[in-house]
Protein backbone atom coordinates (compact mmCIF):
# COMPACT_ATOMS: atom_id res chain seq x y z
CA UNK A 1 0.00 0.00 0.00
CA UNK A 2 1.39 2.94 -0.74
CA UNK A 3 0.66 5.12 2.61
CA UNK A 4 2.25 2.48 4.38
CA UNK A 5 5.48 4.94 5.31
CA UNK A 6 2.97 7.80 5.30
CA UNK A 7 3.34 10.32 8.20
CA UNK A 8 0.21 9.82 10.79
CA UNK A 9 -0.45 13.11 12.09
CA UNK A 10 -2.37 13.14 15.30
CA UNK A 11 -3.62 15.11 18.04
CA UNK A 12 -2.21 15.13 21.71
CA UNK A 13 -5.85 13.44 22.66
CA UNK A 14 -5.61 11.09 19.40
CA UNK A 15 -1.94 10.01 19.94
CA UNK A 16 -3.16 8.74 23.94
CA UNK A 17 -6.50 6.97 22.24
CA UNK A 18 -3.95 4.92 20.41
CA UNK A 19 -1.86 4.31 23.21
CA UNK A 20 -4.70 3.10 25.18
CA UNK A 21 -6.16 0.64 22.81
CA UNK A 22 -3.17 -0.72 22.22
CA UNK A 23 -2.58 -1.41 25.57
CA UNK A 24 -5.91 -2.44 26.11
CA UNK A 25 -5.93 -5.42 23.12
CA UNK A 26 -2.43 -6.31 24.35
CA UNK A 27 -2.58 -6.40 27.82
CA UNK A 28 -6.84 -7.51 28.18
CA UNK A 29 -7.53 -8.66 24.82
CA UNK A 30 -4.40 -10.86 23.81
CA UNK A 31 -4.80 -12.68 27.56
CA UNK A 32 -8.66 -13.14 27.18
CA UNK A 33 -8.34 -14.65 23.79
CA UNK A 34 -5.51 -16.90 24.81
CA UNK A 35 -7.39 -18.24 27.06
CA UNK A 36 -10.70 -18.87 25.23
CA UNK A 37 -8.03 -20.83 22.48
CA UNK A 38 -6.66 -22.86 25.49
CA UNK A 39 -10.01 -23.79 26.44
CA UNK A 40 -11.40 -24.97 23.12
CA UNK A 41 -8.05 -26.97 22.94
CA UNK A 42 -9.03 -28.54 26.22
CA UNK A 43 -12.15 -30.00 24.90
CA UNK A 44 -10.44 -32.41 22.23
CA UNK A 45 -10.69 -32.98 18.87
CA UNK A 46 -9.59 -29.23 16.77
CA UNK A 47 -10.89 -30.49 13.17
CA UNK A 48 -14.92 -30.11 14.41
CA UNK A 49 -14.10 -27.50 17.23
CA UNK A 50 -16.12 -24.62 16.89
CA UNK A 51 -15.25 -22.72 19.51
CA UNK A 52 -11.47 -23.39 18.69
CA UNK A 53 -11.73 -22.15 14.71
CA UNK A 54 -13.93 -18.65 16.32
CA UNK A 55 -10.95 -18.39 19.15
CA UNK A 56 -8.35 -18.77 16.36
CA UNK A 57 -9.80 -16.12 14.04
CA UNK A 58 -10.93 -13.68 16.94
CA UNK A 59 -6.73 -13.94 17.56
CA UNK A 60 -6.26 -13.16 14.04
CA UNK A 61 -8.53 -10.33 13.77
CA UNK A 62 -7.12 -8.69 16.97
CA UNK A 63 -3.43 -9.24 15.87
CA UNK A 64 -4.29 -7.58 12.54
CA UNK A 65 -5.59 -4.30 14.43
CA UNK A 66 -2.21 -4.67 16.97
CA UNK A 67 0.09 -4.65 14.20
CA UNK A 68 -1.62 -1.73 12.51
CA UNK A 69 -1.95 0.34 15.47
CA UNK A 70 1.52 -0.57 16.24
CA UNK A 71 2.49 0.67 12.67
CA UNK A 72 0.48 3.46 13.01
CA UNK A 73 2.29 4.96 16.60
CA UNK A 74 5.53 4.25 14.96
CA UNK A 75 4.99 6.86 12.12
CA UNK A 76 2.73 9.38 14.37
CA UNK A 77 3.67 12.75 14.40
CA UNK A 78 1.76 15.31 17.12
CA UNK A 79 0.34 18.48 15.44
CA UNK A 80 1.81 21.53 16.84
CA UNK A 81 -1.17 24.03 16.41
CA UNK A 82 1.00 26.81 16.83
CA UNK A 83 3.09 26.08 13.59
CA UNK A 84 0.20 25.92 11.63
CA UNK A 85 -1.13 28.93 9.32
CA UNK A 86 -4.77 29.40 10.59
CA UNK A 87 -5.73 31.37 7.25
CA UNK A 88 -5.77 27.83 5.28
CA UNK A 89 -7.65 24.31 5.74
CA UNK A 90 -4.85 22.03 7.00
CA UNK A 91 -5.34 19.03 9.65
CA UNK A 92 -7.40 20.06 12.93
CA UNK A 93 -9.00 23.09 11.00
CA UNK A 94 -12.97 23.41 11.43
CA UNK A 95 -13.99 24.02 7.89
CA UNK A 96 -17.55 25.30 7.26
CA UNK A 97 -18.73 24.90 3.53
CA UNK A 98 -21.50 25.17 1.25
CA UNK A 99 -22.55 22.44 -1.65
CA UNK A 100 -22.90 24.57 -4.26
CA UNK A 101 -25.35 21.75 -6.02
CA UNK A 102 -27.85 21.91 -3.00
CA UNK A 103 -26.79 25.05 -0.73
CA UNK A 104 -26.53 22.79 1.96
CA UNK A 105 -24.07 23.90 5.13
CA UNK A 106 -21.64 21.28 6.91
CA UNK A 107 -19.34 21.73 8.86
CA UNK A 108 -16.16 19.40 8.86
CA UNK A 109 -12.85 19.22 11.29
CA UNK A 110 -9.99 17.61 9.31
CA UNK A 111 -8.37 14.82 11.33
CA UNK A 112 -6.11 11.96 11.03
CA UNK A 113 -7.50 8.87 9.74
CA UNK A 114 -7.44 7.35 12.61
CA UNK A 115 -9.11 9.98 14.72
CA UNK A 116 -12.14 10.21 12.22
CA UNK A 117 -15.60 10.24 12.83
CA UNK A 118 -18.08 11.17 10.41
CA UNK A 119 -21.32 11.15 13.09
CA UNK A 120 -19.02 14.10 14.82
CA UNK A 121 -18.16 15.88 11.54
CA UNK A 122 -14.75 14.28 11.77
CA UNK A 123 -13.23 13.90 8.35
CA UNK A 124 -10.12 12.44 7.40
CA UNK A 125 -7.47 14.54 5.54
CA UNK A 126 -7.33 11.05 3.32
CA UNK A 127 -10.37 11.37 2.00
CA UNK A 128 -11.83 12.62 -0.84
CA UNK A 129 -13.64 15.76 0.65
CA UNK A 130 -10.35 15.96 3.13
CA UNK A 131 -8.21 16.00 0.49
CA UNK A 132 -10.18 18.42 -1.71
CA UNK A 133 -10.18 21.09 1.17
CA UNK A 134 -6.77 20.99 2.38
CA UNK A 135 -4.79 23.91 2.00
CA UNK A 136 -8.06 25.59 0.77
CA UNK A 137 -8.90 29.34 1.77
CA UNK A 138 -12.47 31.34 2.75
CA UNK A 139 -13.86 32.18 -0.11
CA UNK A 140 -11.98 29.99 -2.48
CA UNK A 141 -14.28 27.21 -4.75
CA UNK A 142 -13.10 23.50 -4.54
CA UNK A 143 -14.53 20.89 -6.54
CA UNK A 144 -14.13 17.20 -4.81
CA UNK A 145 -14.48 14.54 -6.64
CA UNK A 146 -16.81 11.56 -4.35
CA UNK A 147 -18.36 8.15 -5.48
CA UNK A 148 -21.36 9.88 -6.82
CA UNK A 149 -19.39 12.74 -8.95
CA UNK A 150 -17.61 15.70 -8.99
CA UNK A 151 -19.01 18.20 -5.82
CA UNK A 152 -18.30 21.99 -5.84
CA UNK A 153 -18.27 23.41 -2.44
CA UNK A 154 -17.44 27.07 -1.38
CA UNK A 155 -15.60 27.60 1.49
CA UNK A 156 -17.25 29.79 4.02
CA UNK A 157 -15.48 29.79 7.18
CA UNK A 158 -11.75 28.13 8.63
CA UNK A 159 -11.51 28.04 12.25
CA UNK A 160 -9.03 26.59 14.67
CA UNK A 161 -11.30 26.38 17.29
CA UNK A 162 -9.80 23.54 19.35
CA UNK A 163 -12.84 22.77 21.48
CA UNK A 164 -14.54 21.85 18.29
CA UNK A 165 -11.90 20.09 16.58
CA UNK A 166 -11.16 17.70 19.56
Amino acid sequence: MEDEQQTVYLTEEGLEELKEELHHLKHTERPRISEEIAEARAKGDLSENAEYDAAKEEQGKLEARINKLEDALARARVVDESQVDASKAYILSNVRVKNLSNDAEQTYTLVSEQEADISEGKISVNSPVGKGLLGSEEGEQVEVDVPAGTVTFEVLEISRDQAAAV
